[in-house]
């Protein structure tokens, strides 16, 4: 591509301002922001970036529609919600305006096993207008690629366990309460934990409902699944809350975290394969204490055993980072809703976003 891309920013809260700057920072236009809170609407872009007044202006999401197709951006950036069932509108106006789309929700990086009508309507209409949506980000690379990087220097692969911890205060009030944190231990058990004792085909029929709400993990086996090549058989999951001491400030849900309420939550999720892998993956969401830090932790079984530890990584702004090195890719895959499995491994840009594509 000859020119600058050219970016829309959907959301323009916590993640924001680490995605708007690494997109401008790899030579990309910023040509449109969005966001619902009347907090920022009409204000200039750099309430969030910090520094001067750049002349663009943060409009209402009710005004995407318009103003996509007035500025037809070359991929918009949705960083709001954690679900397919809140995001399918952000994702269907820009599929009806023909414009490349990916998200940092994380049931979009492989919807297909949670919310496939949704997936399904939003491939459709990607696909009739010409452009592709996608999910990404943190999981995106260390739940998914670095583990299917690793699993090609195995010989053998008979289980495949992963943990990976986050404080849910970094990232913004939806995530937070769908993690159940301030919720009192009854509370939990009645809003989140309410498919524990499920077997694996109650929760196929749930999901074929639209009435089952999936943890990260659950998306992150079925993408792993895929990239392996493996046929999943069974597939259940648990999500069992955590709890603290002491009382925890929680800043993001405004409010203070009673000793022995949920702090959050660990999901855990079992997948059975017809080639006998198993995999045992769990994501720990919680208000953390003051001694806690984020850790992601891999094992693969097998021949030989492989273990991979990453303490305390920087989960947004590696979310950010991920998803501006998707970019390119974004712009350059076949319509429709191609979830990052079906991509190539993508790479860290040396050169200005544009020289790294291909088909404007």
């Amino acid at each position: 591509m000859n020119r600058k891309v050219k970016i829309a920013q959907y959301g323009c809260g916590k993640m924001s301002k680490y995605l708007i700057s690494y997109v401008l920072e790899k030579g990309a236009e910023l040509v449109a922001a969005f966001d619902v809170n009347p907090d920022i609407v009409g204000k200039d872009i750099s309430i969030i970036t910090g520094g001067n007044p750049v002349g663009l202006k943060i409009s209402p999401a009710s005004d995407a529609d318009t103003i996509l197709k007035n500025t037809k951006p070359d991929a918009c950036i949705i960083a709001t919600r954690s679900t397919m069932e809140e995001l399918k509108e952000a994702f269907s106006v820009c599929a009806k305006n023909g414009i490349n789309a990916i998200s940092t929700c994380e049931e979009s990086l492989y919807p297909w096993n949670s919310s496939p009508d949704i997936t399904k309507a939003l491939d459709m209409l990607s696909k009739k207008n010409n452009c592709t949506l996608c999910g990404s980000g943190y999981p995106d690379l260390y739940w998914g690629t670095m583990i299917t990087n690793i699993a090609a220097s195995l010989a053998k692969i008979t289980k495949i366990k992963g943990s990976s911890s986050y404080n849910v205060e970094d990232y913004g009030i939806a995530l937070a309460q769908g993690h159940g944190a301030g919720l009192s231990i009854e509370e939990f058990e009645k809003q989140i934990g309410t498919c524990n004792n499920l077997s694996s085909e109650e929760i196929g029929a749930l999901v074929k409902k639209g009435e089952y709400i999936p943890s990260y993990m659950w998306n992150q086996n079925g993408w792993l699944c895929s990239k392996l090549g493996l046929t999943i058989i069974s597939q259940t999951q648990k999500c069992i809350p955590h709890t603290y001491h002491k009382d925890l400030r929680s800043d993001t849900l405004g409010m203070t975290v009673k000793a022995g309420n949920a702090t959050g939550m660990s999901a855990i999720v079992t997948t059975k394969t017809a080639e006998g892998i198993v995999l045992e993956t769990e994501c720990i969401g919680k208000v953390y204490a003051p001694e806690e830090f984020d850790k992601n932790q891999w094992t693969l079984y097998g021949e030989p055993d492989t273990t991979i530890i990453v303490n305390k990584p920087s989960t947004v702004e590696l979310t950010c980072a991920t998803i501006l090195n998707r970019l390119p890719q974004l712009i350059d895959a076949p319509a429709g809703y191609i979830s990052t499995d079906k991509l190539p491994y993508s790479s860290y840009m040396v050169k200005p976003m544009n020289e790294y594509i291909t088909s404007l």
